[in-house]
Formats: structure tokens, sequence, C-alpha cells
């Protein structure tokens, strides 16, 4: 409640703000669910990484966003270990793919045992970076 005597703020010929600036459009990321579209991803490009490996492919039927799947091995370890590690990949894809990904692609990113889970985060998201650069060279 506004105090007697105060101000009104509302009073006045005010402009709204808008701001001049252009918003970037983030270009949505959904998440691979079904197999076959693991597997087509598995006889596609692939990157290898210290923390993961990145395997990619561009989709032909449709141009609409990117898709990207987490996997990993029970060679990771128990099923703490492999969560975990795919936890960690989510973040990293998440604040790496509307950036450096490209639209109408597939990313499967593949956890590695001992050390997708204790990778400093910022070497993780590095890691990624590089293996995106590796698999769409610039033109």
């Amino acid at each position: 409640m506004t105090p007697p005597g105060a101000p009104d703020r509302d009073a006045g010929p005010m402009r709204p703000v808008v701001s001049s600036c252009p918003v970037p459009k983030i270009p949505p990321v959904s998440v691979l669910r079904k197999r076959a579209d693991f597997l087509a991803a598995a006889r596609a490009r692939r990157q290898g990484t210290a923390s993961m490996m990145v395997q990619a492919r561009k989709r032909g039927e449709d141009g609409l966003g990117m898709r990207v799947g987490f996997t990993c091995s029970k060679k990771v370890g128990n099923a703490v270990a492999r969560n975990r590690a795919k936890r960690r990949l989510r973040a990293a894809a998440h604040e790496v793919l509307p950036v450096s990904g490209r639209i109408g692609w597939d990313y499967v990113l593949i956890g590695r045992k001992d050390i997708t889970a204790e990778r400093p985060f910022e070497a993780l998201k590095g890691d990624l970076i590089h293996a995106l650069k590796k698999l769409h060279p610039a033109p």
C-alpha cells in the first residue's frame, strides 16, 4: 500500500520502455528419445575428446531445431556414476549447443569412464566446443 501523500508513479506522460536491441533467436533443442535416432547418429560423424565422444548427424527430413541425446555405458560405473555423468553432459550441452550447434542436426554425447564426472565443468564445455568445431569445419 502506498503511504498517503506519496507521489503517484502512474501519473504523467511516461512512455513504456522498449529495447531497440535485437534479441538473438535461440534455436530449439529437443531430446532424442527413440533408439532408431541413436543408431542413426552412431553411423554418422563422430569426434572424440578427453571427456566425451560426440556423434553428429545431419537430418534430411526436416531442418527444425537441433536434437541431442545422452548416453553412458555400464563401463562408466554404477547408476549413480552414469547419472552424474549424464547430468553434466546435459548441462554442458544446454550452454554450448544453442551457440555452437547447427540447426537440423542430431547430436549424441557419450560419457567416458571416470573422466566425464570428474573433469572441471569449463573443460567439459571446452571439449564439446572443440568437438563441434571438428565436426563442422568452417567453410
